[in-house]
C-alpha cells in the first residue's frame, strides 16, 4: 500500500483566476456610521474582495480605511491613514480586503457598500491591514 496523502485544492491571495473571474455579490445598505468620537463600524466580508464600493449617503463627511485605528487617526505618527468621502461621493477600488471601517469624518453620517468576492478565504489576509504601517 501506498502512504496517500489527501490534498484539498484552496483558492489563495496569488491566484490570478480569482481576480479575473467575476466576483460574488456582497450588498449592505442604510449603514448608520457614527461621529468621529465614537468607534468606527466595521464591514468584515465573507470572502476576500475582488473591488468594493463605498457610498456616503447621507450629509456629512465619511472617513473609509482599512485598520479601525487607521480610521480614527490613532495608528500613530500624526497621520490619518484614511480617505474621505463627501454627501453623495463614491469610490470603486480592485482592492484585495477582508475588512472596511467607516466613520463619521465630524458627525454621524450613513453608507452603502457593494463589493465583489473572491472564493479566498479572509484568514489569508492575515489581519486585513495595518493602520500603524500607513496602510490603515
Amino acid at each position: 500500500m501506498s502512504n496517500y496523502t489527501h490534498f484539498e485544492y484552496k483558492a489563495g491571495l496569488s491566484q490570478v483566476g480569482q481576480y479575473q473571474a467575476s466576483g460574488v455579490p456582497y450588498a449592505t445598505s442604510s449603514l448608520a456610521v457614527p461621529a468621529s468620537s465614537s468607534a468606527p463600524i466595521e464591514i468584515s466580508f465573507p470572502r476576500v474582495t475582488k473591488f468594493f464600493t463605498v457610498v456616503n449617503t447621507a450629509t456629512g463627511s465619511l472617513r473609509v480605511g482599512f485598520s479601525a485605528l487607521g480610521t480614527t487617526g490613532s495608528a500613530g505618527g500624526g497621520t490619518n491613514n484614511y480617505f474621505i468621502l463627501t454627501n453623495g461621493q463614491s469610490y470603486t477600488a480592485e482592492i484585495k480586503v477582508s475588512k472596511l471601517f467607516l466613520l463619521g469624518h465630524t458627525i454621524a453620517t450613513s453608507a452603502s457598500v457593494i463589493a465583489g468576492l473572491t472564493g479566498i478565504e479572509t484568514g489569508s489576509l492575515q489581519n486585513n491591514w495595518s493602520g500603524s504601517i500607513g496602510v490603515g
